[in-house]
């Protein structure tokens, strides 16, 4: 084995087999489904869906509560924003991409700090304070759990929320040892990026035709 290879991979001879096909195909999943929410398209969710799931059972195994809490949130969001997203506003448009309404801005602060203080109670709970990484959960799963509610509202800035988790996640998770899901995070990244641009596109070209 290289040494490049076990400084990426390393920590994953102690996994089980199935544990790290699950990771792998859990991290699938989770590219298809921001790169479908980048398309403006419904199988983001059926995709996300898929995804959390995995996750959620890999991290309770592994112990990581906050990133297991930031995916069961992920996976009930996902189903309001499937239904968000097929219902219709009138008899023939869905609802769509828009910005941020002053009234959205204040809820998304309160879920912001809502999510801190929710995350410091539950680490507290199970003595998770034992890392500075536990510190940099609590603000990434706030940064992600209003990323997630605007992505169901359908609003553009929840590109901005995502880049800034993202990035943020990429170092956190290989440090944690976790090489697969820290990829995945880069090109979510990537990805998160140029879902931005798309979604200011639509809205820029539903403005000159309205």
């Amino acid at each position: 084995m290289s040494p490049i290879f076990d400084y990426f991979f390393g920590q994953y001879s102690t996994y089980d087999t199935l544990d790290i096909a699950l990771e792998i195909i859990a991290v699938i999943f989770g590219l298809l489904s921001v790169w479908f929410s980048k398309q403006n398209n419904i199988w983001v969710y059926p995709t996300g869906l898929l995804s959390t799931s995995i996750f959620v059972y890999l991290l309770l195994k592994w112990g990581l509560i906050g990133d297991m809490l930031i995916n069961i949130y992920y996976f009930i969001m996902s189903l309001y924003g499937w239904y968000i997203w097929t219902r219709k506003v009138d008899a023939e448009h869905f609802t769509p991409i828009t910005s941020v309404t002053k009234k959205e801005h204040k809820i998304s602060s309160l879920i912001f700090i809502g999510t801190i203080v929710f995350v410091f109670i539950v680490y507290q709970i199970f003595d998770k304070w034992t890392s500075w990484t536990a510190y940099v959960d609590t603000v990434t799963t706030a940064i992600f759990f209003v990323g997630m509610w605007l992505m169901a509202k359908r609003k553009v800035e929840n590109w901005i929320y995502w880049i800034i988790g993202d990035i943020i996640s990429v170092p956190l998770y290989f440090y944690k040892g976790f090489t697969f899901t820290s990829f995945q995070y880069l090109i979510f990244t990537i990805l998160a990026v140029y879902g931005y641009y798309a979604w200011k596109k639509n809205i820029d070209s539903n403005l000159q035709t309205s």
